[in-house]
């Protein structure tokens, strides 16, 4: 070995190995494929973790940290599920659980009673343990032999040094602001800790332990789809301003309407909030009788969907935050969809109402003219953002004719499904107020008022009179003509 060289001295084995590292030893195929499934087996219940928070995490941060950190997972199962097919073995079974302990400690996580316990338990205990366990695989797997699946460690690893760097500044964050934490996070931790040495390791590559005892996991966990949301939420039940009016209204200039845009951008927090309830609700067995679990692809798929929502929720917050406009003060975001969705119909007949109004957003009323909204305005940042939106509906439209309606015999026949299952969502407007809920006040001439007044101008007394509520009207344009 010592005397062989590469002829002219260039780069040996392309590159990704080099002889002697080539030459020693490495864990076969076997090892190789069972440990994979352990990484796959760890993600795959932080991807459902992920899920049963993002519409009862109240704190908005968090719940877009854990829409962007299920899109990373669902990503890197994706990878894995290549791989381990590559590696002689099909049927791929990576349903089972690969040791009993693992179950335990993801249970635990899941069935935490709070969002600090939760962040421990995920990013301080489960995340690390992951990360190392790769970077163990990577030491012991042939570089030469190996080198797809070390190809793909290339690409989880960063990714989850990223995702577990978020988690920790957010762990240090709610320390300093939760003053009484509902349990000693040290002695949870350790918790933990051992359920992973009772596995060996999250790969099972120690000795196993004995196990300690379950805390929270011996109890059902129930999922809890109801959204909730912090304090700079303070009016959710608030349908007071209808936006989709106002910005159809030509009469009104689209320097004005970009800020209208601005809260419909913020207002998406609510499809995360849904879109987890159809993908927890299909994955854990809940849509069973609406044709069971899905293909892996149809989770992949709508994941990324959800994180995209995500993303055009925060890009409102930057619009109203570069604008210099103080949007929690003025601006009333609502959950009533998110709500009225998840606890009136069935995963299946939510993707429906969400295909349906995908298919709206296609039409000439829909995100082309958004786009030539935020053109026409001057504000270079509205035309990026809503660019963006733009071809990123237009990819959600096409995940909705591969899950969605390719299960219908016409495109018509599922848009009738779709709408007739949006008018099953009972809105109950009047009851809300009367309840004492909401007054649906009009927040929009007080958001107004703060633009004009940060672009040294007087507010256009025509501006400020819009007053259009939603008491008798959905929030998709029912009354403007599609396309045919």
């Amino acid at each position: 070995m010592d005397k062989y060289r590469s002829l002219h001295g260039l780069p040996e084995l392309a590159g990704v190995a080099t002889f002697a590292g080539a030459a020693g030893p490495g864990i076969g195929v076997q090892e190789c494929v069972d440990r994979l499934k352990c990484f796959h087996y760890a993600l795959q219940r932080t991807w459902q973790v992920l899920l049963t928070r993002i519409a009862c995490e109240p704190i908005y941060e968090l719940k877009m940290g854990y829409s962007y950190h299920a899109h990373l997972v669902a990503e890197h199962i994706t990878l894995l599920r290549d791989r381990v097919a590559e590696l002689r073995h099909p049927p791929l079974r990576l349903h089972r659980v690969p040791d009993q302990n693992l179950q335990v400690l993801f249970d635990e996580i899941r069935n935490a009673p709070d969002c600090g316990m939760l962040m421990e338990g995920l990013y301080r205990v489960a995340l690390p343990a992951l990360r190392e366990s790769m970077k163990e695989y990577r030491e012991d797997t042939n570089p030469l032999t190996d080198a797809p699946s070390l190809r793909l460690l290339r690409v989880i690893l960063p990714e989850l040094e990223e995702m577990i760097a978020w988690g920790e500044a957010s762990c240090k964050a709610l320390e300093e602001t939760i003053s009484d934490p509902h349990e000693d996070l040290q002695e949870w931790r350790e918790e933990l800790k051992g359920w992973l040495a009772a596995a060996g390791g999250l790969a099972a590559t120690s000795e196993p332990v004995a196990a300690p005892n379950p805390r929270y996991s011996s109890k059902e966990f129930v999922y809890d789809s109801t959204p909730k949301r912090d304090e700079r939420f303070p009016d959710p039940y608030n349908m007071g301003v209808h936006a989709e009016e106002f910005l159809h209204d030509s009469s009104f200039e689209s320097r004005d309407k970009v800020f209208m845009m601005f809260f419909k951008r913020l207002r998406e927090i609510d499809v995360p909030e849904m879109m987890a309830s159809i993908l927890y609700e299909t994955v854990t067995g809940k849509g069973e009788e609406e044709g069971g679990k899905r293909p892996w692809g149809f989770y992949r798929d709508m994941t990324r969907q959800l994180w995209d929502e995500a993303r055009h929720a925060m890009m409102g917050e930057v619009g109203f935050a570069r604008s210099g406009v103080n949007w929690p003060a003025t601006v009333r975001v609502n959950y009533t969809w998110s709500k009225g969705l998840n606890q009136q119909l069935t995963p299946r007949e939510r993707h429906a109402v969400l295909w349906f109004i995908e298919q709206g957003l296609m039409s000439k009323t829909g995100k082309r003219f958004e786009w030539e909204l935020g053109t026409d305005s001057g504000d270079a940042f509205s035309e990026l953002i809503q660019d963006f939106d733009w071809a990123d509906e237009v990819l959600h439209a096409r995940i909705g004719r591969e899950w969605y309606v390719k299960d219908f015999e016409t495109t018509e026949a599922a848009a009738e499904y779709g709408n007739a299952c949006w008018d099953k969502v009972v809105s109950e407007w009047e009851k809300w107020k009367e309840d004492g809920l909401t007054e649906h006040h009009n927040w929009w001439p007080d958001l107004y008022r703060e633009v004009c007044k940060n672009r040294g101008e007087e507010p256009d007394p025509r501006v400020v009179a819009y007053d259009r509520s939603y008491a008798e009207t959905r929030a998709d344009l029912q009354k403007i003509e599609w396309d045919s």
